[in-house]
């Protein structure tokens, strides 16, 4: 795959996610490190995506999550398990999605400029890896479509990784 920017048509999101898929396994083949394929996850997805103003990891080290590769504005460094978007579905090990993070309990603000999130945990087995998170500006951003989307992106890097 180039490495230039393709753009994909979201008005068919499930097709768009397929075509994302192909790319970023395409995109990860034959590297095994995980730093390195969430950073190029973080930055396919973000640049892939529409209206995203974050895209990127959390990795789990010694009970809680600390940032990993990203793309967007600066972010908050640690983030406690069940704290926040990214600690809820870490300790759920379960997809969250929040339509108003502004509405979200205990919602850890570190763009002002976020109001809609999805986190996507990485569970390999047993093992908690992190979470892959999207914030939006836009209210009720991400959907069902998202969801199916950004989990299969997730099962490709954690396949592609050691």
């Amino acid at each position: 795959m180039s490495h230039t920017s393709r753009s994909y048509d979201f008005s068919n999101a499930d097709a768009a996610y397929g075509e994302l898929a192909r790319d970023l396994t395409a995109l990860l083949s034959g590297e095994r490190d995980l730093i390195a394929n969430a950073a190029n996850t973080a930055a396919l997805l973000y640049e892939s995506l529409p209206d995203l103003n974050w895209a990127g990891f959390y990795l789990y080290k010694s009970g809680e999550l600390v940032l990993g590769p990203f793309q967007g504005k600066p972010a908050c460094v640690r983030i406690g398990m069940g704290k926040g978007v990214c600690g809820t579905a870490a300790q759920r090990r379960a997809t969250v999605i929040v339509e108003d993070v502004h509405a979200f309990p205990g919602h850890i603000a570190c763009d002002s400029a976020s109001n809609s999130e999805i986190v996507v945990p990485l569970v390999r087995g047993p093992e908690l890896l992190g979470v892959l998170d999207l914030d939006s500006p836009k209210l009720r951003r991400f959907g069902p479509a998202d969801q199916r989307g950004l989990e299969a992106a997730a099962a490709i890097l954690l396949a592609s990784t050691e």
